[in-house]
């Protein structure tokens, strides 16, 4: 047993007959859990009230306990800072976000007017020069979610850049791998590109390369919203997979889709293709539970074939909420004509098949990420939804997977993949980052109309010992922690 009292007046809880899934992939089992402080003291199959002299007894009778779900793939560098409560994260169950997703990070760079698509990100929280500057407002903020980064590729050529349209030069390639180095040292998991969007679409492959390398002196992941989903998918595969040998470090796509519909039913050979790479190098992927994506307004998007909702426009807001070709039609415009006119802004973009969409939420190398984009007016479902989602949906009702299987994907999986020590399993010694939830009940209510709707099913969230989410309400008891990757130097 593992004493982890931080004081000898650590609170004592015991959660009594739960059906316990432990976030490895093994099947449930009956069992009580003692949890003293912020971490598991003792799981068996019965303990005593009494003797262990427990502050709080719960009784967990005819529910599903796990461990807090990790949110592999997030946009919530800000939103962990402005809005601390994070109850579109905690009220589905999550514990833990990992920031710095798409090239796009808040560190290392300090401005007042962020190029796009940084702007995602909120345009003035760019006041953080070094990630332990970052850590230290994510710890004074006190987070109902534990927060841990990763390092955006953009943000470095957008703080060490004077012309972003053409590959670094020897000098930016080595201040980028300083900053990155540096960032690395204080605890970053890794580094992430966006080579899909412009900013950095115009490095070269030897540029990502040095900075894989020094992800790689340090233990970390490279993750990649790679240079095409599209028709170019299987050369991005291999690029990405060529960055990653370089720096002898672990790649991870980001979103795995194949978009458009001409590209419909590829994944049959992107996911044949992460199979093979996966026998000499370590790969992951992440996906999201819909059949649309969500990024920035782009006319390179507008394909006049698929349907595309707007969810943020800055010059005409009024618009939000509505279908491009609706908008198109009531201007007289071509679709493209009226994308520019609405630039800049947001969209949902129906790019995908619902057959690929399985096919890689199935395969086992898949965790399971939001994407979800907080600052947009009407954001994707996916910022309430995805996770219940998962559970309810396509493991529940579709039986695509076993409930302990889609856990282990936003669970053990996760902390394995990005390095996250005593999180994602339950065990003796593991913080206690825990979900109690309703198999039966579980369930999205977020919709493209109405978005910011809580699920259904969760009913009790722990984070780091105290509860986060209870009664269908977020809680103050519960703080996050900032989480460094431990150094491999």
């Amino acid at each position: 047993m593992h004493n982890a009292h931080k004081t000898p007046f650590a609170t004592t809880r015991l959660l009594q007959n739960a059906s316990l899934i432990d976030g490895t992939g093994s099947p449930a089992y009956a069992c009580d859990i003692l949890i003293q402080g912020d971490r598991i003291a003792q799981i068996a199959s019965h303990i005593d009230a009494h003797h262990c002299s427990a502050n709080e007894i719960v009784n967990c009778q005819g529910l599903t306990l796990t461990p807090g779900f990790i949110d592999v793939h997030t946009h919530d560098d800000a939103q962990v800072l402005r809005d601390p409560q994070m109850l579109a994260k905690v009220s589905q169950g999550v514990t833990t976000v990992i920031t710095g997703n798409c090239g796009l990070s808040l560190v290392p760079w300090v401005t007042q007017n962020p190029i796009s698509p940084l702007d995602l990100l909120h345009t003035t929280e760019f006041k953080y020069p070094s990630l332990k500057s970052y850590a230290s407002a994510v710890e004074a903020a006190k987070p109902a979610v534990n927060v841990a980064a990763l390092i955006g590729h953009t943000t470095l050529r957008a703080c060490t850049m004077t012309d972003l349209n053409q590959p670094a030069n020897e000098a930016e390639v080595a201040s980028m791998a300083k900053h990155l180095a540096q960032a690395m040292q204080d605890g970053a998991l890794g580094l992430s590109s966006g080579l899909f969007y412009q900013p950095a679409e115009a490095a070269d492959a030897e540029e990502v390369k040095v900075l894989t390398r020094v992800v790689g002196q340090h233990g970390g992941v490279y993750v990649t919203h790679m240079r095409s989903e599209m028709d170019s998918i299987i050369d991005a595969m291999h690029e990405a997979a060529d960055a990653a040998k370089a720096g002898r470090t672990p790649w991870i796509m980001s979103h795995h889709k194949c978009a458009g519909p001409k590209n419909w039913g590829r994944t049959l050979e992107t996911l044949a293709l992460i199979d093979h790479m996966s026998k000499s190098q370590e790969v992951g992927l992440d996906a999201y539970p819909y059949n649309a994506g969500s990024t920035l307004l782009r006319t390179d998007l507008v394909d006049g074939v698929i349907q595309i909702l707007i969810t943020r426009s800055d010059p005409h807001p009024e618009m939000v909420g509505r279908y491009l070709a609706d908008i198109a039609t009531q201007w007289n415009l071509s679709q493209q004509e009226a994308c520019l006119k609405l630039m800049p802004g947001g969209a949902c973009y129906f790019q995908m098949d619902e057959a690929d969409v399985r096919r890689v939420l199935q395969h086992p190398l898949t965790m399971i990420g939001s994407d979800g984009l907080p600052h947009d007016e009407r954001p994707h479902p996916r910022l309430w939804g995805a996770f219940a989602r998962v559970l309810g949906h396509y493991a529940r009702d579709e039986k695509l997977f076993s409930l302990p299987q889609a856990i282990h994907k936003m669970t053990g999986l996760s902390a394995y993949r990005f390095g996250l020590q005593d999180r994602g399993v339950i065990k003796e010694g593991a913080y206690a980052d825990l979900v109690l939830l309703d198999p039966l009940k579980i369930k999205d209510t977020a919709s493209y109309d109405n978005p910011r709707q809580m699920c259904e099913g969760i009913e009790r969230v722990m984070l780091n010992g105290a509860w986060s989410f209870a009664q269908g309400r977020g809680t103050s008891d519960a703080t996050g922690q900032f989480l460094k990757r431990p150094s491999k130097l």
